[in-house]
This record gives structure tokens, sequence and C-alpha cells, in this order.
């Protein structure tokens, strides 16, 4: 049985009241026990939720709950094969190919049956490579899923630490094809929605960077301290570092110059210029860029420095924001080179693109359909005869697979918010009545 906390107010006052007056000796009693003393506050705070976790209530949970629903059915009509994998994994396998990232955002528990630790999934992604090891083959495959993940910690300021991660992936192939299908079922996805908001895409490719890194031989900590940089947007120590840098006037050229994709590749040095897979890597965002702008419309930013992905993806990389926020409503890009299975018996990395998004995240943008609520006449259901009331039924089932929220009210003062219609017994039959709302 649980005791709110509104109940045991008025008996934690009554107790601080009469222990003023009573005698030290029972004073002394109470005080020996302070479970009883602090009961009132401890049940208070057992409502309290952790920082980052919250009641998705109401409408905004029918809302959330649409669209779920909505968008996972637009990524099946394009092919893509829904997979729902357990909230809980062993580590081994959940974490087996994870960044360091991943690893931190990754609540750890032992298994009560085997002694093993256990991972409660952070991101959706490295369980979908588990997925493609076991059934994927060889061929193009596509997947597509709706979950909730827990987050250590939050992302950003007011970020939450349980979105319901909805995402799609496409393994098996390398082309960019993959990347432009993507993007055109996210946009397919979006144009659905009743957004108040456009969609604003910001496009990078880490692999101009690892190129780069590896042309110069960098060390991992001056790779590391470079990225610190970027992310940073710190151009006079950045220019400082890279003086003393091999090929420094080309990692200082990405940031000074990575926004202009249409001449980044004149600012940097002969031999990167004639490296085929910088070059390759430029024409790949050149490609999605106009691609973005000409068959969506869509405002579109690049930033080749962007490499908070660094570790993870190994290509294109796509982040898009709702108007001036600074979290991405979406992150998406290419993660060639991880071992799809890790301990499992497969040998070659497979191709694979994908995106992933926070369903929550939309709930502030989008609106549902005002909904129709029926209320039934209570006292004309009440005094309804057998063959009356089995008619009523029937209206209600038949009102309700149109769309309607009927309610049969348990008493005369059942009444749900917002009612619109009202269901009552006039001239031998049921009619459905419109209330006013003015």
């Amino acid at each position: 049985m649980s005791v709110s906390s509104d109940s045991a107010k008025p008996a934690q006052l009554n107790a601080t009241k009469n222990a003023a007056t009573q005698p030290a000796d029972s004073v002394a009693k109470s005080n020996s026990m302070p479970y009883l003393n602090h009961f009132a506050s401890d049940v208070a705070n057992s409502w309290l939720l952790p920082d980052g976790v919250v009641d998705v209530l109401f409408e905004d949970a029918h809302k959330q709950e649409v669209l779920r629903y909505q968008l996972t059915q637009q990524l099946i009509t394009h092919g893509y094969q829904l997979v729902n994998p357990p909230m809980i994994e062993f580590t081994e396998s959940l974490l087996s190919d994870a960044s360091e990232d991943l690893k931190r955002q990754t609540f750890k528990i032992i298994d009560q049956l085997t002694g093993r630790l256990m991972g409660l999934r952070a991101d959706i992604t490295p369980q979908i490579l588990r997925i493609d090891a076991h059934h994927g083959g060889t061929g193009i495959a596509r997947y597509c899923y709706a979950g909730d993940v827990i987050h250590t910690l939050p992302s950003g300021l007011f970020g939450s630490r349980t979105p319901l991660q909805l995402g799609a992936e496409i393994f098996g192939c390398a082309d960019l094809a993959a990347d432009i299908e993507l993007i055109d079922v996210l946009f397919g996805m979006v144009n659905t929605l009743d957004m108040s908001a456009a969609l604003h895409i910001d496009l990078g490719h880490v692999a101009i960077f690892k190129r780069l890194a590896e042309m110069a031989a960098l060390s991992d900590s001056d790779a590391e301290q470079l990225m610190h940089l970027y992310a940073n947007k710190n151009l006079p120590e950045l220019k400082r570092v890279c003086q003393a840098l091999p090929m420094g006037d080309d990692f200082y050229a990405l940031a000074r110059f990575g926004h202009d994709i249409d001449n980044l590749l004149t600012k940097l040095s002969t031999a990167a210029q004639q490296d085929e897979q910088i070059s390759t890597a430029i024409d790949e965002l050149q490609r999605l860029k106009t691609h973005l702008k000409t068959q969506w419309q869509c405002p579109v930013s690049v930033d080749v420095t962007e490499l908070s992905g660094y570790h993870y993806h190994t290509g294109i990389v796509f982040n898009g924001y709702i108007n001036s926020e600074t979290q991405p409503l979406v992150r998406g890009g290419r993660f060639d080179g991880m071992q799809s299975g890790g301990h499992l018996s497969v040998s070659q990395p497979r191709e694979a693109t994908g995106f992933s998004m926070d369903v929550s995240r939309l709930l502030a943008h989008t609106q549902l359909e005002v909904p129709s609520i029926v209320l039934i006449d209570y006292q004309a259901a009440t005094q309804a005869s057998p063959e009356q009331r089995q008619t009523l039924l029937q209206q209600a089932t038949s009102l309700r697979e149109q769309g309607y929220r009927v309610t049969m009210p348990l008493n005369a003062d059942d009444r749900p918010d917002g009612v619109t219609h009202r269901l009552g017994f006039a001239d031998n039959q049921w009619q459905l009545q419109t209330i006013s709302l003015n």
C-alpha cells in the first residue's frame, strides 16, 4: 500500500506542533525512532525523478505514440525491416565496438543468473550490428527501429537521459547512393508531420581529417588536441599549434575554409589536393549538399571540422537541427570499419550508414488533430432497455472505429475534459450531438 506525500503532511505538521507540548521523556522516545520523524519527507522524496528523467503524460504521451507509429510505418513502406532489440545485453556484445563516449553513457549491471556484466543500452545501433551479423548476409540490408535508451548523463543542458530513439540503417552499400537514400527517407518522414519548424542540415566528412592525420603521421595526442581546438573554434590557438605540426597549414585550412566546400580543395597543399581519398570526400560533400538544396530546398551548412563522432564515423556525417536549438534532432553518417558482431565469427566489416533521432524532441514542434471526445449520456444509458443498450454499444464501437474517443460514464459525475460531442437518446434512437465550445 502506498501513502501519498499530501496525506502525510497533516500528520507531520501535527507531530511537530505536539512535540513542543510533550514532556521531555516523550520527546526523547520519539527521537529514538528517527525513521518515524522523517517518514513524511522520505515519502515526498520518493516521488522525485532523477535529473533528465520526466514523465510523458496524456496528450504528449498520445502524440509520442502516434509519432512512433507514423515514422516507423514510413520506414517500413520504404523497405526497412523493423527490429526490436532487448533493453539489456551482455557488455561483450553491446559494447564490443563502442566508442569511449558510448561506454561512459552506458549503465552497467550484474546479471543475477550468471554473474556476468550487462549493459542497459544507450544506443541501438550497436545492437543492429549484432543483428546484421546474424541475419544480414552479404547483400544490402535495411533496418529500422524505435525504442527507449538510457543514458548515464544527459546530452547538453536540460537533455533527456531516457530518449525514445528512432532510426534507420543501411548495411552492405559503400556508395553515396545509400546516404542519399537515407536523407530522402528522413525528409519524406519529416514532411508527413505537421511540423511548426523547418529542418536545417549541417554536413561534415570525417575522412578528410582522418586522411590528413595519416599523411602527416599525426600522433593520437596531437589529433585529440586538434579536435578539441576545432570543437571550441579557437583559431588563434589552433594556428599556433599547427605551426609545429607536419602539414599544419592543411589542418588550419580545415578550420579556416572548411565551411566553403566549393573552394576548400584549393586551400589545401598540393599533396592533399592530389590525394584521392580527400578529393573523393570533398566531391561527396558537394554532391550531397547539391541534392539537399535541389531536392528538398533545405538550408545546408558544411563543417568538415565536426568530429564529435570521429572514433565512430568514417565518412559522411550530418546533423539535423530545428530552429535555433543547440542540440541536433537527427544525427547520422557512415560507420564503416566497425566489426559486425565483434566476438562473433564475422571477420570482415560491413559498409554501413544510418541516422537516429529522439522522437520526444518532436513533441514541441508537431500537432495532432483536435480529438473528437464523445460522452454518453449517463442517465439515458442507465435507463435504457437491454435492446437499447445493445444498440448503444454497437454505435459506440462504430464511433471508436471512426476515430472518436467515446467514454461510457461510471456515474453522473464521470466526465472527461474537452468533451466535443454527446451521445444521447431521443426520438427512440441514439443521436450524436455536437457540444458548442464557446
